[in-house]
């Protein structure tokens, strides 16, 4: 079943394919069922309700039971804590993600950007301007089945030196809906440990890459700059 050791994996994350994993293991075969009962009762994808309505046991067996004391959800995970300082004032703001290094193909090929990263995965990085970092991600119904929605949230110290960054998580979690019941899912055990960036700012792009071999590269646009672009489409 999909419970909070898979939550904890896809906070760690920022591309697509190691969230792909972090559902895989314990997730996978749950969601296939709870698929297959939807398509089974007719649900229209529309209808949000009818996972819950018409195939509520499987959705139930699909994730991890809610605890008999569940938290509260914490809308302002920045406040209270201390951070290791304040970041450059140009990386302050909130970011989406909206392109990441994919693998090379073949092996020794030149890794390349996919400038269309997986719509259900919805990922932000938002930086306050006393240092505080907040990462989330968005899975809906075609992550965690349909009429479920979840935002993987973790937060912590945007540690900055010179060119260099690291994320030092602090707490996490995860909020939304399962089975037709909000939840609040506390990732307080999470073992979020990211790697070493360095980061630039050009315009309203933050680049991120991993400070290793693999110069594993994240790009973020400010999302103010990307709603301006979307409005101005034809």
């Amino acid at each position: 079943m999909c419970g909070t050791t898979n939550w904890v994996c896809v906070s760690e994350c920022i591309d697509s394919s190691c969230m792909d994993q972090c559902l895989r293991e314990g997730c996978e075969q749950a969601l296939g069922r709870l698929r297959a009962c939807t398509e089974k009762a007719g649900c229209a994808e529309d209808d949000s309700e009818c996972s819950a309505r018409l195939c509520g046991g499987t959705c139930q067996r699909a994730f991890e039971p809610a605890p008999k004391s569940p938290e509260k959800e914490k809308r302002e995970p920045c406040e209270g804590f201390s951070t290791d300082g304040p970041p450059p004032k140009k990386v302050v703001g909130r970011w989406e993600l909206v392109a990441a290094t994919l693998k090379p193909e073949p092996p020794g090929a030149p890794a390349r950007l996919n400038p269309d990263p997986r719509p259900d995965y919805v990922r932000t990085l938002e930086v306050t301007p006393s240092g505080c970092f907040i990462l989330r991600t968005k899975l809906e119904d075609s992550a965690v089945g349909q009429g479920n929605f979840l935002e993987v949230r973790s937060w912590g110290s945007f540690a900055v030196a010179k060119d260099k960054v690291v994320l030092k998580p602090k707490d996490g979690q995860a909020v939304g809906k399962v089975c037709g019941v909000d939840r609040v899912i506390g990732l307080s055990k999470g073992k979020f440990l990211g790697p070493r960036y360095s980061f630039s700012v050009e315009q309203d792009m933050l680049t991120l890459v991993v400070d290793d071999a693999s110069k594993s590269t994240f790009q973020f646009q400010r999302t103010q700059a990307r709603d301006t672009q979307e409005a101005e489409k034809p």
